[in-house]
């Protein structure tokens, strides 16, 4: 069986006085049997590497450039996360895409250089509104799924992550029926392209996860987890979560 695994995205959120939340995290989960990961910004990897210590949760970043260094005025390569302590980094996710205009092409760079550093990948694919209107939600994961994968990916450094993008911040989910088709093509696509170790790649849904709706999304075929957005920022609602992931 895949690990379950939650994740929290803290996107363009959180200062110094929000490590009080990784605290409280570290105080209700001391022992948690789900990974966690927690994403902050890259100014709080550091600070968050030293309360965490050995406590049981894992950092990532929120992006890589796909150069280890050069002249990239404000990015951040896969080494500099590394170096501030990171162990996981997400790429793909659509809020890049649609922001910074990175295509598959890029994010499957980022990744080659995510691994060369030694992080682990959390890739995101989803598709619009208008791509699900369309008719097209399975072209685009299947695209995105094969144009951002390196070849060589160790799937034990693979974390997928299923975010449609009009679900992201919009309080809206896919019916269960909806997650669970998309979900099972990135499984097929997954032992298509990795084999049998392809089965053991957990895929998390993303979109408006909340404490309301986790166990319900839980129980849906091939999540493994999720990838939590503004209900990651407090450690009561992220809790709450990772409680509903435990029972799963």
């Amino acid at each position: 069986m895949p690990r379950k695994i939650a994740a929290g995205n803290w996107k363009m959120h959180g200062d110094g006085a929000a490590l009080a939340e990784i605290d409280a995290l570290i105080a209700a989960h001391p022992d948690p049997g789900v990974g966690i990961v927690i994403c902050p910004p890259a100014t709080l990897i550091h600070r968050m590497a030293e309360r965490v210590g050995n406590a049981p949760i894992a950092l990532g970043g929120q992006s890589c450039h796909a150069a280890r260094s050069g002249a990239h005025t404000g990015d951040i390569s896969a080494a500099m996360l590394a170096d501030a302590g990171a162990s996981h980094v997400i790429l793909g996710h659509s809020e890049r895409r649609i922001d910074h205009g990175e295509t598959d092409a890029v994010i499957l760079a980022q990744t080659q250089s995510a691994r060369g550093a030694g992080l682990s990948v959390i890739l995101c694919v989803g598709e619009t509104a208008a791509q699900r209107d369309a008719g097209m939600t399975l072209d685009v994961v299947t695209r995105q799924v094969m144009g951002c994968l390196p070849d060589d990916i160790d799937p034990s450094a693979l974390i997928m992550a299923y975010e449609p993008v009009w679900a992201i911040g919009t309080g809206r989910v896919p019916d269960g029926d909806q997650i669970a088709q998309v979900h099972g093509a990135i499984r097929a696509l997954l032992l298509s392209r990795l084999g049998l170790a392809g089965g053991q790649v957990p895929i998390l849904y993303g979109g408006s996860v909340k404490p309301d709706n986790a166990a319900t999304i839980f129980a849906i075929a091939d999540v493994d987890g999720a990838l939590v957005g503004g209900a990651a920022l407090k450690a009561a609602s992220f809790s709450q979560i990772i409680t509903a992931l435990q029972s799963a």
